[in-house]
């Protein structure tokens, strides 16, 4: 078996935020839900947000990162958990990068 592919606690999104909030920030998650067709990072893959605008881990290779970052410090503010969906039918997809194929559906929420 790979180990490789376990994250350490240096790198695992769940205990960076939980790093975080121990340190007084207010976080966000944003967690892959859904996944149709061609999707760069499969269901359960989070990415964690600060009200900075830091974050660590993945939704999505990197193609759809800046547009969650974005809603996720929303999210920080107002306290209102959103659904985003990703696709390539989506003109927002295009813009963030988004061709791969297939659509990808990120629930963002506030923790703490």
């Amino acid at each position: 078996m790979d180990e490789s592919i376990y994250l350490d606690e240096a790198r695992d999104p769940l205990i960076i935020a939980e790093g975080w909030m121990k340190d007084g920030k207010d976080v966000a998650i944003a967690t892959v839900v859904e996944t149709w067709g061609s999707a760069p990072r499969p269901v359960g893959s989070h990415l964690v947000i600060d009200a900075e605008g830091n974050f660590h881990g993945s939704v999505s290779g990197g193609c759809v990162e800046g547009a969650v970052v974005t809603e996720a410090i929303d999210v920080i503010d107002s306290g209102k958990a959103r659904m985003l969906e990703f696709g390539i039918a989506d003109e927002t997809a295009w813009q963030v990068g988004l061709s791969c194929g297939g659509r990808i559906k990120v629930y963002v929420e506030r923790l703490g």
